[in-house]
């Protein structure tokens, strides 16, 4: 029986951050460190005539100014599209632009100066002559006629179109259900979100000339493949001469997986001038320039029959990829959204297309959930219509088109193939949890008194930790998608453990820790983890899309069994014993003979033994270290039920969420506080694009939501107790039987709280409205009677 796994263990990484230890990038200083600011267009779509860097070169304590044509005649490289869908025809994105500014924040010039204040002085002392050119705004506008042409090789602004699933079957299933049946339609916007991670962007770039080697310090989810781009592709330093370190990360959400411009300027000048460069964002600078979320337009579709049994699922959408494709960026609108539209359901026909459009905006790729929260809330939101067209409730609806426990694994429309899940059992403990017939018959209470209390329901899946690798790359994806593991026990007994996973907050110091101290019999304080350091650790890919524990912990676990089969061989043949006879009780770590208690050796007994190598079998190696690349044979498919409660104030159109019940099924568990923190994190990120958040450009292209003045997160005062509960089915792809946990919260909040606000609405005669739900559009819609636009 496992000692820690499954345990409530307090995370081991809490105390350093909650005392102000952490390690980040903006705090590290070198010795002689010059600072870097990048002087950024104002202009969404501009041509730069010139670029005059005399005065701002006058300035005292400025050491030099470098433009793009600098760094491009020097021979660095574009910046690369890591995911490549057919077709997909890629801007030419450079670090320092040359010619044209596509987006407000483009970069422009680099100054490097003594101090970052008197860097920031002289970028208002570079003159650039820009010649403005017409915006293209709106990921479906900019490919209608007319609209300005951003890169003159992409035709309609349309980077790429990729469609997938049963589309014969489709339209007729359609046709049926028009002439015998229902049909819901619903035109969706899921608006753009810019991810606000504690720790804004930095990095600290130290070129040691006398050894030709580069050491970058920078906010990055994944240090090796950044290592790779920069080697491949933008600087060309060989591989072996660069190192690349990711300490405590203060957040990513996906933001921080990307190859940014400035991990390519701040290393590039190091080496110019051979002094240790730093570069840290503004607020301002996050806002303009890190990659956002979502924004996506969507014409959807949901046929059925005369008895509510769904039979087919049809979406057209429009996302807008932003002025340039960032690293992963086809991705998320492509395998990660289409390949989800159907749901928890069984839907015989499920077609869908996207296009990747680009607009005079911020790049957009990966925030947390990425490409899952936009497809659960396309289903979500159209099987809530259903059920109403219907005159179903929403969980029965639901249930009449569960996929069964008894067809797992389930071969969808749409390329997945899930692995396990009990959705009735989810949702059986849902409205147990939530009492939800009580808070139906409470709101019809309310109602008649004139009150608009809403019901949201919804039940999502994800697929998490992406794989395998040869699926990925028939994808589109540059890159595989296993881990590597490394476990190296000490002559001491002690541990360290090696991953090519990164931590950014969600307990991997502690999660990672409590599984291999199970698999190798041995307390946890005598255990670290290392991850982040490429010269420390084998080449990993980072983390994101929920892939740390189901692809980084299982590489461990492998690990784990590999040392535990040569302290076996080591045991049997000190003992001298048959290595089968070899019992290793691993509540303690002792190795012993079956049926002899008192012929047995301790785990540091054993571990010493393997580097004395006095007696040791024959041909075995000293030593005890084992390393493992673990490509999983599918992703892993999460789900969960959550059932909110709002109420809507009349006068003001204020929305307040009264209760909130989440129950999720994240295969097995490793450690339920870590989990019910991600899950209630996530929801929290969730409500927020559901209520306050959006992103919001003018048809100049000029960001009009750049700061917390005008852009509103989710703030503790907002919420209730969020109540979180789980089922496990344990996934068949691992050894671990764990599922991802750290987007499901968003994936599935955002469309239960949607739900909830249509649900109180609904006596109004409101069917739908795009999110924010902001008290000025509710009450507007109160006044009005009717659904309207977004903003």
């Amino acid at each position: 029986m496992a000692k820690y796994v499954g345990e409530r263990v307090k995370r081991f990484e809490d105390p350093r951050f909650i005392q102000g230890r952490g390690k980040y990038v903006a705090n590290l200083t070198l010795n002689n460190m010059a600072y870097v600011a990048i002087k950024r267009s104002p202009y969404a779509h501009a041509k730069i005539n010139s670029i005059d860097t005399s005065a701002a070169l006058a300035l005292p304590g400025v050491i030099a100014i470098y433009t793009g044509k600098d760094l491009q005649d020097s021979g660095v490289g574009a910046l690369p599209c890591g995911w490549l869908v057919p077709g997909t025809k890629v801007p030419v994105r450079h670090a320092l632009v040359t010619d044209k500014v596509c987006h407000v924040g483009d970069s422009v010039a680099a100054v490097v100066a003594e101090n970052p204040y008197i860097a920031e002085d002289a970028l208002d002392l570079i003159e650039v002559d820009y010649d403005p050119l017409p915006a293209a705004i709106n990921a479906r506008h900019t490919t209608e006629s007319g609209a300005p042409q951003i890169h003159p090789d992409i035709e309609n602004n349309i980077s790429y179109s990729w469609e997938l699933g049963e589309k014969e079957g489709a339209e007729k299933a359609f046709a049926e259900a028009e002439a015998n049946g229902h049909v819901v339609k619903i035109d969706l916007i899921n608006q753009r979100l810019v991810p606000n991670a504690m720790e804004p962007r930095a990095c600290v770039a130290d070129w040691n000339g006398f050894t030709e080697e580069m050491t970058l310090w920078t906010t990055s989810q994944n240090p090796h493949p950044i290592r790779l781009l920069l080697s491949a592709f933008t600087l060309g330093i060989p591989e072996n001469r660069l190192r690349v370190i990711s300490p405590d990360v203060g957040g990513g959400f996906g933001s921080k997986i990307f190859h940014y411009p400035e991990e390519v300027i701040v290393p590039w000048i190091s080496r110019e001038i051979s002094r240790p460069c730093k570069w840290v964002a503004t607020r301002s600078e996050s806002f303009m320039t890190d990659s956002q979320g979502r924004d996506h337009v969507s014409e959807a579709e949901l046929a059925m029959t005369a008895e509510g049994t769904i039979t087919a699922l049809r979406v057209k959408t429009w996302a807008d990829q932003g002025a340039y494709l960032s690293t992963f960026a086809p991705l998320i609108p492509t395998a990660f959204y289409i390949c989800l539209l159907s749901g928890l359901y069984k839907i015989p026909n499920v077609y869908g297309i996207a296009h990747g459009t680009l607009t005079n905006t911020v790049p957009v790729d990966a925030y947390r959930g990425a490409g899952r929260p936009e497809a659960s809330y396309v289903v979500e939101r159209l099987v809530e219509e259903a059920a109403r067209v219907m005159n179903m409730d929403s969980i029965e609806f639901r249930r009449h088109n569960f996929i069964g426990v008894d067809e797992f694994p389930y071969q969808t429309p749409v390329a997945m193939a899930y692995d396990s899940g009990d959705y009735n059992k989810l949702f059986d403990k849902a409205v147990e949890f939530a009492s939800y017939q009580e808070l139906r018959d409470a709101q019809a209470k309310a109602r008649k008194e004139g009150r608009l209390v809403g019901i949201g329901v919804a039940g999502c899946i994800e697929a998490s930790g992406p794989a395998p690798s040869k699926i990925a790359g028939a994808l589109g994806a540059a890159v595989g998608f296993w881990e590597s593991g490394v476990i190296r026990v000490h002559p001491t007994g002690k541990v360290s453990l090696m991953t090519g996973s990164h931590t950014h907050g969600q307990g991997h110091e502690t999660a990672f820790v409590q599984v291999v101290a199970d698999e190798l019999g041995i307390p946890m304080e005598d255990i670290e983890l290392i991850h982040g350091d490429t010269g420390k650790v084998p080449f990993g890919m980072g983390t994101y899309g929920s892939r740390s524990a189901s692809v980084g912990a299982s590489a461990l676990v492998i690990s784990a069994g590999k040392v535990r089969e040569k302290m076996k061989r080591i045991a049997a043949h000190q003992l001298e014993a048959a290595v089968e006879d070899i019992v290793y009780d691993q509540s303690n770590g002792t190795m012993y003979v079956s049926g002899s208690s008192d012929k047995a050796m301790a785990f540091g007994e054993i571990s010493f033994a393997a580097y004395t190598a006095h007696n040791l079998p024959d041909e075995m190696e000293p030593g005890l270290e084992e390393t493992s690349f673990y490509d999983p044979a599918n992703f892993t498919f999460p789900n969960s039920a959550h059932i909110a409660q709002v109420e809507i104030d009349r006068h003001t159109g204020e929305v307040t969420v009264q209760k909130y019940f989440a129950v999720d099924d994240v295969g097995n568990v490793i450690n339920p506080m870590i989990v019910e923190g991600q899950i209630v994190g996530g929801i929290a990120q969730g409500v927020g694009q559901a209520l306050w958040e959006n992103t919001v450009y003018n048809e100049d292209g000029q960001l009009l939501s750049g700061s917390f003045l005008d852009y509103a997160m989710p703030r503790a005062d907002g919420f209730p107790r969020i109540n979180t509960d789980r089922t496990e089915t344990p996934s068949p792809h691992n050894p671990l039987g764990v599922k991802g946990c750290g987007e499901m919260g968003t994936i599935t909040s955002t469309v239960t709280i949607a739900n909830a606000v249509v649900d109180a609405l609904a006596p109004l005669g409101i069917t739908h409205m795009d999110m924010p739900f902001t008290a000025q559009k509710i009450h507007s819609a109160i006044a009005n009677k009717l659904p309207v636009a977004a903003d």
